[in-house]
């Protein structure tokens, strides 16, 4: 007989388990492949095209000067702390498939051997029993909200992350735009010394100048050019950070041409209430009052846990000839614990999401007030630059005027045009603050209209390149 029941029950719960079992797909990982991936990663790519149609519609892609707009969409593409989030927003979405799942039923196979049975039939005795969970109290729901909420979390945590990257481009371009601009200037700078200590060895020669004022001359020349070799290695320095920024490697960039055109205009300071409107919706406090809410969520899944489950059990007994049938009926009495230790912990857990909560508002108010202060010091100290740059600049063409109608020496020219470089370079500081400052406060609204809002409906929704 216990051949009958096992030869009838154990096919068919083969054939119920083995199509819905999902088979393992090895994926090993290798260093050597990862990193020829990272050093063969080029703006040309073509899934780096696809993927910006996808996210950004609303840009033309074929940069020709790759700006701030094209590069955040590229580190989009490459970045690995971008795909870490995202990986982290799959999981989480994985939990809310796992939270809606009901709990398979138990089967128990209990066959025995009466030795004492004098029975023609059989001395077998075959019993199947069957364990069906019902939940109570809500609790599949309470799962369910908590892993909704989590996910929703993890969501908007990737979204800050993208925050995080694009202010990290941001900040690599700046500063190969600080590069780029000091090198220029020194160059000119350089260029005028060595007109300044021509005119001063020409009056030394004539005796019109002392070996003294000829070799300070000659000192401060060298020093400009020692300060354009240290600006050129800052260039260098400055596009391997940019490289890394974006999540390439420093030989991507070797023939890509940059557009700095984003850095030489100020943004307009938002309203009061834009700010407060970007203070509610940044994504950190969005992932911080989600935490908060699947606390609760938790909270009231530790709740339930106080009103046992019920379980349910079916029975088949084949005995001896005779068919017999039943049901067992089991439950959790809790006479020795109420869960009041899951309860406290749960509470504690909220308590903790909500200090978090706060922390995060103060961090965001506190970032938002400082860029605002720095912003609005450093386009003080830019309108002055710019004022004295424009007059060393006037300067400059009327000295130039005066040398072409003979009223002034060369001279004056040269030192002209050394102030009018002084002055250049500290309209470049002081532009220099100003965006830096413009970077930080963009950093603290992490405004949605930054980055495109396709990239954060769902992560199957965004093309990646293959490995």
């Amino acid at each position: 007989m216990h051949r009958l029941i096992c030869s009838l029950l154990m096919p068919a719960l083969g054939l119920a388990l083995l199509p819905a079992c999902s088979p393992f797909q090895p994926r090993p990982l290798s260093p050597s492949l990862e990193l020829a991936t990272l050093e063969g990663g080029r703006l040309d790519d073509p899934k780096l095209r696809e993927f910006a149609r996808a996210v950004r519609p609303d840009l033309a892609w074929s940069p020709k000067a790759w700006n701030l707009d094209a590069l955040s969409t590229a580190a989009l593409y490459f970045h690995p702390e971008i795909e870490l989030a995202r990986q982290e927003w799959l999981e989480a979405q994985g939990a809310m498939t796992t939270a809606k799942q009901l709990p398979n039923p138990m089967a128990t196979l209990n066959p025995a051997y009466n030795t004492s049975s004098g029975s023609a039939v059989t001395p077998w005795i075959g019993a199947v029993s069957f364990d069906w969970l019902l939940e109570t109290a809500g609790k599949r729901t309470h799962r369910q909200e908590k892993a909704r909420l989590l996910a929703e979390s993890a969501r908007q945590k990737y979204v800050a992350k993208a925050h995080e990257v694009r202010a990290k481009v941001r900040a690599a371009m700046l500063e190969a735009f600080s590069a780029r601009e000091t090198e220029a200037l020194l160059s000119k700078q350089q260029a005028a010394r060595e007109d300044l200590v021509k005119v001063l060895e020409g009056q030394l020669a004539a005796g019109e100048a002392t070996q003294i004022e000829v070799a300070r001359e000659r000192i401060i020349r060298e020093q400009t050019k020692l300060a354009l070799i240290d600006s050129r290695g800052k260039k260098r320095l400055a596009q391997v950070k940019l490289a890394v920024a974006v999540g390439l490697s420093a030989r991507a960039f070797d023939s890509v041409k940059i557009s700095f055109a984003d850095f030489e205009h100020s943004r307009v300071i938002p309203s009061s209430e834009a700010r407060r409107r970007a203070i509610l919706g940044r994504p950190d406090m969005q992932a911080a009052v989600a935490d908060y809410a699947a606390s609760e969520a938790a909270l009231r899944l530790e709740i339930a846990k106080q009103y046992p489950d019920i379980h349910l059990g079916p029975g088949y007994q084949f005995d001896q000839g005779e068919n017999k049938w039943g049901l067992n009926l089991t439950l959790e009495l809790p006479i020795l614990n109420h869960n009041k230790g899951g309860i406290a912990e749960a509470e504690a857990k909220r308590g903790q999401a909500a200090a978090k909560f706060r922390v995060v508002q103060n961090k965001v108010l506190g970032e938002i007030e400082l860029a605002l202060a720095s912003l609005s010091g450093a386009r003080e100290k830019e309108a002055a630059a710019q004022a004295l740059a424009d007059q060393t600049d006037k300067q400059e063409k009327l000295t130039q005027r005066l040398l072409d109608s003979g009223e002034v020496p060369r001279q004056n020219v040269v030192l002209a045009r050394l102030e009018s470089s002084t002055a250049a370079q500290s309209k470049l500081e002081a532009q220099l603050k100003a965006q830096e400052a413009i970077g930080e406060l963009e950093a603290a609204l992490q405004s949605p209209l930054e980055l495109p809002a396709s990239l954060f409906v769902a992560p199957k929704a965004v093309v990646k390149k293959s490995k």
